[in-house]
């Protein structure tokens, strides 16, 4: 009797287990299906991404981009889209080139020749120079002005780029001009570049908010573990008689082991500001895919924009398309953003990235719409 009692218990035990096991895994797979269907539809209804991709490609007859274009700042003037994106030639240097649209993805306008040079690189010896993508997986350059970020600043024009003359010197660079020049082309006007990150630190991605703040320039640069911004009331004492700007050096993680972006590259394009915050797009990798570089969006409080009070629980871009898998897989990496009107008299957001460290390309939205995704599903309270 003692023997059937337990064997019955035993019994019951085994259907309670097998119950909870099966309700677990339909949780899971509901939850699975949940999550797949949400990164479904942001992939087709957040950014979309223009027919026309790439927008730019390297033009073979020119040896100072014939290696890619990709990775463009952009600044939105009376209308006119204007870019400014970074050219890898055959000689292993990279430089910034220049295009302008009317409608934001029609690019009629492209210069045949670089309209921005970085003083540096110098010969070093023993160092390998030229274009090589195993050597230099940074877009293949051994030096240069890398990734240009271009803000618009009263009537001023400041652009910031990645300084890279080797694996020991990755500083940040700026550079300016009036918004005269700019639009008249001038480029012989473009400032000497002066350093703003410290000698012997790799420090990447530093841009300019599009305003002052309290009466000072605001520089975002880093987002992970914290946003930080450095306020000047002058840009042209830093590293001589103002001290260069300092900021966290190494890998930055979310923080949060629950989250897509398991490690944060970098801020993308400078910040916009919104009727709901500053809108910054950031890059990533996920734990899953750690080869691939994705784009997220943070919205930070206009008064406070250290405080994050909205962000993206997924990418609102990947890798998925041939132009983004092609030179060097798995990558968009935006640095440019812009905010037109559409026939409707909306707001449109326009992003320009790069993919595969090869193209240029764009993809747009409704800019309430990825405002009100950000908000109802990502929240931070």
């Amino acid at each position: 009797m003692q023997i059937q009692t337990t064997s019955y218990i035993s019994f019951i035990l085994c259907v309670i287990a097998i119950t909870v096991l099966l309700l677990v895994l339909y949780i899971l797979r509901v939850n699975k299906k949940s999550a797949q269907e949400l990164r479904k539809y942001i992939s087709q209804h957040l950014l979309t991404r223009a027919p026309l991709n790439p927008v730019l490609s390297p033009r073979q007859e020119l040896p100072w981009e014939k290696e890619g274009v990709f990775n463009p700042a952009a600044v939105l003037i009376d209308g006119k889209v204007h870019l400014l994106y970074r050219a890898v030639g055959s000689d292993g240097i990279s430089r910034v080139g220049y295009a302008a649209s009317d409608d934001g993805i029609h690019f009629g306008t492209v210069n045949t020749a670089p309209i921005f040079s970085f003083e540096k690189p110098v010969s070093r010896l023993g160092r390998i120079e030229r274009y090589d993508p195993v050597i230099y997986p940074s877009g293949g350059s051994f030096g240069g002005c890398e990734d240009p970020r271009i803000t618009k600043i009263d009537d001023m024009i400041y652009m910031t780029f990645n300084a890279f003359d080797g694996w020991d010197f990755i500083r940040i660079g700026l550079s300016m001009m009036t918004e005269k020049d700019f639009l008249e082309q001038n480029w012989n006007k473009w400032t000497k570049t002066q350093l703003l990150s410290p000698p012997g630190q790799i420090h990447k991605n530093w841009m300019f908010f599009p305003e002052k703040i309290n009466g000072k320039y605001a520089i975002l640069h880093s987002i992970s573990p914290k946003i930080e911004i450095e306020y000047r009331e002058t840009l042209n004492d830093i590293g001589t008689t103002s001290p260069f700007i300092q900021s966290p050096v190494g890998v930055r993680t979310a923080g949060n082991k629950n989250r897509w972006d398991a490690r944060i590259r970098g801020a993308g394009p400078p910040p916009l500001r919104t009727d709901k915050g500053w809108l910054v797009l950031y890059h990533a990798n996920e734990h899953n895919e750690s080869h691939k570089y994705k784009l997220g969006a943070h919205l930070l409080d206009l008064s406070n924009p250290t405080k994050i009070i909205a962000t993206s629980i997924l990418p609102v871009l990947e890798p998925d398309q041939w132009y983004e898998n092609d030179s060097k897989p798995g990558i968009v990496y935006a640095c440019g953003a812009v905010v037109r009107k559409n026939e409707n008299d909306e707001d449109d957001l326009y992003v320009y990235y790069g993919g595969g460290d090869k193209y240029v390309c764009v993809a747009h939205t409704h800019l309430q719409t990825l405002l009100a995704y950000m908000i109802e599903h990502g929240s931070v309270r």
